[in-house]
């Protein structure tokens, strides 16, 4: 490829990233719309020797004349008129079809998509055939048919009309075109039948098969996991073909579960050479010349506190009580030091986003030499941090912050269990072995108790679900899931980092610098309804009105404290809530019920923290924001990419410990266990397993003669003969009847209930009202027993 192709086509997808929001600059357009000057002729002029028109030029020219229009017309109003020029254009308007800005239609004009009420966006496969299209445009998904989905793979970008409306209400789509598809190679299990080859895809959100033909297999035996580069994508009237390019392994062996995620989810896993070249130049040890010109903090106290597990160290902290107040320094690891912006490094770190933590393997941001040693806050070794350095009240406020470059040494690396031990424990061994230590987290702990008041004060959310370890034996197999408890240890880490994250979103704020924000907004109004029904089933009540705050929430929460049934309304509050997301528009976060909020103190595993560094370095040089390498538009394109690493991350570890549980259940078919209802479903009910913390399904079918009828807002299945009811939180009996690996399924068994179902269309009975308990019959409710994860903040 040529270099001004190759400049073409870098250009091509930076200008694309930006288009929509140039587009709807007024300012622009005003001047432009009634003038062939094209705004942006300096920046074409300075990439070709021979430049056309930019593509914000023909979209506003386009607009402006408000038809589609051929490539003759358009080079006419353009005014290309040498042979050399309309070839560049007709280049230039077919990469903008391909990049899905234009289309063009059947009688060959160039049109605007949305003036032809098309719909551009990204695939989203599910596992029973049909699909969606998430716009790009942040609005409401296009319903797919299974008919549509033959066309496409999950994740492909295409364009979409709207076709109608479908029996649920939701928009119903038609492909068009597809615009690029993403899906080079797949991984997947091979099977063979009747001389026929094809691979099933590991990943469920791709539910067609991969056709291979003879010349496409290798030697390869039935059941193994394969990967296939795909020769011939999806259509409307064939399906995918592929060759086999590589045996990853047997579809049982060990591991074999974490690296079909990696594959199957497309997370980048491989150092480049040019990057472990890169990587060569950094030194093993802090040098005296990377000292220079910092503060030097080596004499403080500083720790470390984190899991047992734990290999990377980004944050140490340190409180000191005050005449008046406190003093809390949280240092975190400067990896802007060693990873520059533009260097291999950095595009290899954006490329992956965040750190992927599966059981027992971390597929890291940074190579391991930065991750584990020079960027890591290990003990007993000098290393270089960002430190935000706080002034607090007696009320837990935040008063003053000051950042700036220095050097430390951590004095310890504590777990979380030894912090607890030795805060609570008088008699704790840890107390002698870090003796000189716990003066410092004794005033560590007292400013957590202002803290968590203040917290408590500012009504911010917090919900105590559980959290599961799997423990393997040395097959490698699950030998048993145990709850992992958060305690106080936990938590006081937790609100220095809440605090120093809440000052740098401030800081940078104050400076006008673009950055992404950590945003978490309100639920949306049909959430806010159905959460308004299922709370009145039990006498409760959502303050706020149509604009509820976070302490509306938290006292709701809290009127439940101690009932048999808080657990069922924590679980519905929680997934009333929307998923935070990275975003340069700052909307707040609403769970910690916080205006400004930004992620500073993980830049080891997540690309945005990383990018805060690098903001508040260029705060320190007082330089004019409009010299700021990054922009707007820039910061909207990382907030998007690592949303969706974020949410790739989560997909590919949750299939990898399904994939376990199921195996582990896979041995224990025809065993009966006690049950929670942790969803309910038009087709059946999603329950948890006691002690085992597993989830399956009890298909509707089980549940008896009757008509069963979903009823959303209350998370219920209602009998319509029986009035039987089965909702969220109740207990039931079931048996292990199936279990699919292949699918990530699990079939229960319904045995018997163990909470008596009620009508719940009945007034509900005074919750306050002590006494009426004792004049009813007594009903046994679900007991507090785990829960979901809450979506990180």
């Amino acid at each position: 490829m040529s270099e001004t192709k190759q400049n073409a086509l870098e250009l091509s997808s930076e200008e694309s990233s930006n288009m929509q929001s140039v587009v709807n600059e007024e300012t622009a357009t005003t001047e432009t719309n009634n003038s062939t000057v094209d705004p942006h002729a300096d920046r074409e002029a300075s990439k070709y020797d021979n430049p056309i028109p930019s593509r914000e030029f023909i979209i506003e020219m386009l607009e402006k004349e408000q038809k589609p229009m051929r490539i003759k017309q358009i080079a006419d109003s353009l005014e290309v008129d040498d042979e050399e020029r309309f070839e560049a254009l007709s280049r230039r308007l077919k990469a903008m079809v391909r990049d899905g800005q234009l289309l063009r239609n059947r009688r060959g004009a160039f049109g605007l998509i949305q003036k032809m009420d098309l719909i551009k966006g990204k695939v989203l496969g599910h596992p029973n055939g049909f699909g969606f299209v998430e716009p790009e445009d942040g609005g409401s998904d296009l319903f797919l048919s299974e008919k549509e989905m033959h066309k496409v793979f999950h994740g492909d970008i295409v364009i979409a009309s709207v076709v109608g409306v479908d029996r649920k209400g939701r928009r119903e789509g038609m492909i068009v075109e597809v615009v690029k598809h993403t899906n080079e190679k797949v991984l997947g299990r091979l099977h063979y039948e009747d001389g026929l080859a094809w691979v099933q895809p590991s990943n469920s959100k791709i539910a067609q098969d991969i056709f291979i033909p003879q010349d496409g297999l290798i030697d390869a035996a039935e059941g193994q996991i394969v990967m296939v580069e795909i020769i011939h994508q999806p259509t409307k009237r064939s399906s995918a073909i592929g060759k086999i390019i590589e045996v990853v392994g047997d579809y049982m062996a060990p591991g074999m579960e974490i690296d079909s995620a990696i594959y199957a989810h497309g997370i980048p896993n491989e150092w480049s050479p040019e990057l472990l070249a890169e990587l060569d130049d950094i030194p093993n040890e802090v040098t005296e010349a990377e000292i220079e010109g910092r503060k030097d903090l080596r004499s403080l106290p500083l720790v470390t506190i984190d899991g047992e597990d734990s290999k990377d160290f980004d944050d140490a902290v340190f409180a000191k009580r005050r005449k008046k107040g406190w003093r809390l320094v949280v240092a975190i690891a400067d990896v802007s030091h060693y990873v520059k912006s533009g260097s291999v490094l950095d595009k290899e770190a954006f490329e992956r986003g965040n750190s992927v933590y599966f059981p027992q393997k971390v597929i890291p941001m940074l190579p391991e030499k930065l991750s584990n040693e020079m960027c890591s806050l290990n003990p007993k070794v000098d290393r270089l941090c960002m430190v935000c350095d706080m002034s607090i009240d007696d009320e837990g406020k935040l008063e003053r912050t000051q950042f700036y470059d220095a050097v430390m040494h951590s004095k310890a690396r504590l777990t979380y269990n030894q912090v607890h031990d030795i805060l609570t424990n008088d008699q704790s061994e840890h107390r002698d072995t870090f003796k000189d230590l716990v003066p410092n987290l004794v005033d560590l702990n007292d400013l957590y108790q202002i803290l968590k008041t203040a917290r408590e004060s500012r009504g911010a959310l917090e919900f105590d679900t559980v959290e599961t370890r799997i423990v393997f034996d040395d097959a490698r197999k699950i030998k048993e899931i145990v709850p992992v408890h958060r305690n106080d240890a936990h938590k006081l880490i937790e609100e220095c980092m809440l605090m120093a994250n809440v000052a740098t979103a401030r800081y940078l704020k104050w400076h006008k610098i673009p950055i992404l924000y950590r945003v978490h907004e309100k639920p949306s109004e049909e959430k806010l309804n159905n959460l308004r029904t299922f709370l009145g089933d039990f006498g409760l009540f959502l303050e706020g009105g149509d604009d509820p705050s976070a302490e509306d929430f938290a006292a709701v929460a809290e009127k439940v404290q101690g009932k048999p049934y808080s657990h069922i309304v924590e679980t519905v509050l929680l997934r009333s809530m929307n998923q935070a997301v990275y975003q340069p528009d700052n909307l707040g976060h609403f769970g910690l019920n916080y205006e400004n909020y930004a992620h500073f103190t993980s830049p080891i595993r997540r690309y945005p923290d990383l990018l805060i560094h690098r903001a508040i370095r260029f705060a320190w040089q007082k330089k004019p924001v409009e010299t700021y390498e990054y922009s707007e538009a820039d910061m909207k394109t990382f907030g998007e990419h690592c949303s969706g690493t974020e949410r790739r991350a989560d997909e590919a570890t949750r299939d990898a410990v399904t994939f376990l549980k199921c195996e582990f259940l896979s041995h224990r078919l025809g065993e009966e266990y006690d049950a929670t209802i942790s969803a309910a479903t038009n087709f059946g009910l999603f329950v948890e397993l006691d002690s085992l913390y597993v989830e399956g399904l009890v298909h509707i079918t089980e549940l008896g003669e009757d008509y069963f009828h979903y009823d959303q807002s209350r998370h219920c299945l209602k009998g319509e003969r029986t009035g039987k009811v089965y909702r969220l939180g109740d207990r039931i009996r079931v048996q292990v009847a199936k279990v699919d690996l292949d699918e990530r399924k699990v079939d229960l068994r319904f045995i018997t209930s163990l909470t008596e179902g009620e009508d719940i269309d009945a007034a509900p009975e005074d919750q306050n009202d002590e006494e009426q308990p004792k004049k009813r019959k007594k009903k046994r409710y679900y007991r507090k027993k785990g829960g979901k994860k809450p979506a990180q903040s």
